[in-house]
């Protein structure tokens, strides 16, 4: 009887992130992978990146124990990509990025599993003023708590076909005569390419010197948000006013928009735009993982030039970080 394949459960694997990690350990000869999410019917592109029966689909409530510990059984290695940019109904950010970060980890190790990577974000604080941020760092928190050996990666804003970004601003581009720069477009960001992100997870699950590290993932460069806007507009050929909106107006907006149910911008997001999103340079980064960070300017090109054809953001699967 041959050896099995190693099984590799990941969570959240059908988003915007996960469809590259999952792409990547499908070309591996020794792996099965589980990818457990809401819809399974929305990771079923995903069985064709490897071969037959490579890639299984899973449904999951990360809110349960028992759903969860039912995909996690037999798991050699975990994955925890799952988040959101926006609360809504019971799927809060304490619910999400905190509770289920730390279900995932305990029932993992309950599984036997080896090894867990959890994707977190870059800017995660338990004193900031940003629900988002504070959840992120309870989440690892959580994570370290019942799996001491896992690895958090921090990536700061991803871009890549499909993002939640670039094509958000091309679209409303298409549509309106100006660009809102909140805060007068001085926050400053790192951005990472969607392949960087990962390669990093890939790598983190067989580096053992990444047990128990924390990760800072950011690009070569550091643009101002004012910089990226421009950048975009350039390569999508619109030329727009960037009108600047300060922080209160902003939030008088986004307590209009956070109502929508795709809200495009909500109070919480905007007390995160508040701060820059660099690396700190005191944690690793992708160097430390043999990866070599990818410029945007070598990536953008490609996905945005449907903007100068008219097309736009609403076909596209919808984004998860």
């Amino acid at each position: 009887m041959g050896k099995r394949n190693r099984i590799i459960t990941v969570f959240g694997g059908s988003g915007f992130v996960g469809r590259h990690v999952v792409g990547r350990l499908a070309r591996l000869d020794d792996v099965s992978v589980r990818v457990a999410c809401r819809h399974p019917r929305d990771a079923a592109y995903l069985t064709t990146t490897g071969e037959v029966g490579r890639v299984v689909p899973m449904a999951v409530d990360v809110l349960d124990d028992g759903s969860v510990a039912t995909v996690l059984a037999g798991s050699d290695e975990v994955i925890n990509l799952i988040g959101i940019l926006y609360e809504s109904g019971r799927w809060t950010f304490p619910a999400v990025h905190g509770e289920a970060a730390g279900r995932i980890a305990r029932l993992a190790k309950l599984a036997g599993a080896r090894r867990l990577v959890h994707l977190s974000a870059l800017g995660a604080d338990r004193h900031s003023a940003s629900a988002y941020a504070r959840s992120k760092a309870a989440g690892e928190h959580k994570v370290l708590e019942a799996f001491p050996d896992a690895t958090i990666l921090r990536p700061s804003v991803i871009f890549g076909p499909e993002d939640g970004f670039f094509n958000r601003f091309g679209s409303m581009a298409l549509k309106s005569p100006f660009l809102p720069l909140i805060g007068g477009g001085t926050t400053r960001f790192q951005p990472v390419y969607v392949g960087d992100v990962a390669d990093a997870v890939a790598a983190a699950l067989d580096n053992t010197a990444a047990l128990g590290k924390t990760y800072e993932l950011g690009g070569p460069r550091v643009y101002s948000f004012r910089e990226l806007l421009e950048k975009l507009l350039a390569e999508i050929q619109r030329p727009r006013l960037l009108l600047n909106i300060s922080w209160c107006a902003a939030k008088f907006q986004a307590a209009l928009l956070e109502k929508l149910p795709n809200p495009m911008l909500t109070r919480d997001q905007v007390e995160l735009l508040k701060t820059d999103n660099v690396v700190s340079g005191h944690a690793p980064g992708l160097d430390a993982l043999g990866v070599t960070p990818t410029p945007l300017e070598v990536v953008l090109p490609g996905y945005l030039a449907r903007f100068q054809r008219g097309g736009g953001y609403g076909h596209l699967r919808a984004a998860h970080r």
